[in-house]
């Protein structure tokens, strides 16, 4: 981990693929909305994670506020959109670590974390320095820079990354980042070199990839576009949660079709391309 370097891309920030440069340690808000010091939206254990995350004793999430995507149909747009939270010290998370931890929780979960990783970089650090052991799982939604997550390698032991379209256009009108694609690719190939496949024991993940993708209404075959990079590039036994919780949220209906939630049939349409593709399903 090199806490100076993400420091240098924090300020001015490059610390996503807008590359906004915004002078945060000066106060500027970035494109995300949030200034050096994370949003502290909440936290506690999670039970409605992938079940290799949940265990027996929770997934232990914390929610921050902002977000580098900020998508139009975000489920949480009061946490992306609204920037709920409170300004959060490296310690203080640190300290939110060793609760959850102490609460019998499976592992450390940010989400949402792109935009705060030097902070919370330095909030593992005293964690760990502490006697704080759990897996730290990077919960992100994939607009991520190479440069930042090379800067992360050591220290998440879980990534887990959206892959929310290969489509160029969709992304350009639900994320105003029409390369999305091509930088969600190059960012999951990176955390595949960290961390490598999947590793579950005693049925709890303790290293490695999990890729997620919410399958959009009417957008299947962008899906078993999704799958087939996995399973080609990635690899043959990445593992991936298909997941059909879409519903239309915040302004969801300014983009055509996402107005209405998938239906069952694309759904398993979805889920038996990645099986055919000999993807493992999180589920």
């Amino acid at each position: 981990m090199d806490l100076e370097r993400l420091r240098e891309l924090g300020s001015p920030c490059r610390l996503c693929p807008r590359e906004c440069r915004a002078r945060r340690a000066e106060g500027e808000l970035g494109r995300c909305g949030v200034g050096p010091e994370p949003l502290l939206a909440s936290f506690g254990p999670h039970f409605g994670e992938e079940p290799c995350l949940v265990g027996s004793g929770g997934s232990g999430t914390i929610f921050l506020g902002g977000c580098n995507l900020l998508c139009l149909f975000c489920q949480n747009h009061d946490l992306s959109h609204g920037r709920a939270g409170r300004s959060a010290t490296p310690a203080q998370i640190a300290e939110v670590m060793r609760l959850l931890e102490a609460g019998g929780c499976e592992n450390v979960n940010f989400v949402t974390p792109t935009h705060s990783a030097p902070a919370l970089a330095e909030a593992v650090r005293l964690a760990r320095s502490s006697g704080v052991a759990v897996p730290v799982v990077w919960n992100c939604g994939g607009y991520e820079s190479v440069e930042a997550l090379r800067a992360l390698e050591g220290l998440v032991e879980i990534y887990m990354p959206d892959l929310k379209t290969l489509d160029a256009e969709f992304s350009r009108a639900a994320f105003g980042a029409a390369d999305y694609p091509e930088r969600a690719k190059e960012a999951i190939l990176e955390m595949q070199r960290q961390v490598g496949d999947l590793v579950i024991e005693d049925g709890v993940a303790v290293r490695g990839l999990l890729v997620r993708h919410l399958v959009m209404p009417g957008m299947v075959e962008d899906s078993v576009r999704i799958v087939e990079f996995l399973a080609r590039e990635v690899s043959p036994k990445a593992c991936v949660n298909v997941m059909g919780q879409y519903r239309p949220c915040y302004r969801a209906h300014e983009l055509p079709g996402l107005s209405r939630r998938p239906t069952h049939e694309e759904v398993q349409l979805a889920r038996s391309a990645a099986l055919a593709a000999g993807l493992r399903l999180a589920d």
